[in-house]
């Protein structure tokens, strides 16, 4: 008895009140387009005109963009190696491509807004099997794209418009010449990859420092295990103006300490080592990157960038990664003091796989 008048309590509970009008049987009304409201330029002649002239300026000075950032790598060239026209160099280049690319994206927006057609239109989705009416249609609809946005009889806006974006990719492409050799006349090997990655600030009898203060290592003092960043003694004697960072960016190296009898060495490597210490180019030979991080219990040398990893016991040979080869490695030895001193220069060029190589 008690569960009858409990269903009739919730039937009760969900009948709808009186006073409220429920009309679940009327659809929905479409309330259409709202009205459409004409821009001044579809309603001025001259402000039409005016838009336009705004559009090829806009394009026309993106144009002198890309101009000015080819010029700016012209008048500031980096391989002068003067701090000042580096920085300009970079500076105009970029002031250059960025308004370019500023300008082109300002006319085209200007451009759809105020001069292409903004009235409102409705597409029905329809099934397209292909037949000859639906390529009609296609073809009519990019006849009626080009009569709305005025492409193909606003030559001004079109060629300009052109123009800006052939213009827009020369600077991007100009850059590229960054990479290139620069020989000289006097000097057919200067800018040779070749030739300037195959010898270094090493030779033999120098001591290595430790990378910034210049402090000599005596090879007492590396223990097992441990790693040193090391960097040509000589080289804390040049300035910034006289090419220090590129010395440095060549002849960086990291120096280890093992047990002797972990090392797999070469017959014609065993003295390149001194009593288990062993010291390899810190230039990672797949793109560059510094190869700094040293895992202590498996001797293995990790480049950062790209996952490249080398093995310290067996020649810096590679083991995982996308380097093509090993780094090269510094032959070291003790001058009478204990000082550890190099052999001589690295006898293979250090850095990328990808310069070519004789």
């Amino acid at each position: 008895m008690a569960h009858d008048d409990d269903s009739q309590a919730l039937d009760r509970a969900y009948q709808p009140s009186p006073g409220l009008g429920v009309a679940v049987s009327d659809p929905v009304q479409n309330p259409g387009l709202p009205p459409h409201r004409e821009r001044m330029t579809d309603k001025d002649p001259r402000a039409e005109k005016a838009a336009v002239r705004t559009v090829y300026t806009l394009f026309y000075l993106s144009l002198a963009g890309s101009i000015w950032a080819v010029a700016a790598y012209m008048l500031f060239p980096i391989e002068s190696g003067a701090l000042i026209d580096i920085r300009q160099n970079n500076l105009f280049i970029g002031l250059g491509i960025a308004l370019a690319l500023l300008a082109l994206g300002i006319g085209a927006i200007h451009w759809s807004k105020a001069l292409m057609s903004d009235k409102e239109h409705v597409e029905l989705r329809h099934p397209t099997r292909g037949k000859d009416s639906t390529r009609e249609a296609a073809i009519k609809a990019f006849a009626d794209a080009n009569e709305e946005s005025g492409f193909g009889r606003r030559t001004m806006i079109r060629n300009s418009l052109f123009a800006a974006i052939v213009a827009s990719i020369i600077p991007g492409v100009t850059l590229f010449r960054g990479l290139a050799p620069h020989s000289t006349p006097d000097d057919p090997t200067k800018g040779d990859p070749v030739a300037l990655l195959k010898h270094t600030m090493w030779d033999e009898g120098m001591r290595l420092v430790r990378d910034p203060d210049g402090t000599p290592i005596r090879a007492a003092d590396v223990t097992l295990g441990s790693a040193f960043h090391v960097i040509p003694e000589d080289l804390a004697e040049l300035g910034h103006d006289e090419g220090y960072l590129e010395e440095k960016a060549k002849a960086i190296v990291l120096m280890m300490r093992l047990r002797p009898e972990q090392l797999i060495e070469a017959e014609d490597r065993k003295d390149w080592s001194y009593d288990g210490i062993v010291a390899y180019s810190k230039v990672c030979t797949h793109v560059g990157c510094p190869v700094a991080l040293y895992e202590q219990q498996t001797h293995h040398l990790l480049c950062p960038c790209h996952q490249s990893q080398f093995d310290v016991t067996d020649h810096a040979k590679v083991i995982f990664g996308p380097a093509a080869r090993p780094l090269p490695q510094l032959p070291i030895t003790v001058d009478d003091e204990g000082y550890l001193i190099a052999r001589s220069d690295f006898t293979e060029p250090v850095g990328p796989s990808f310069w070519e190589r004789h």
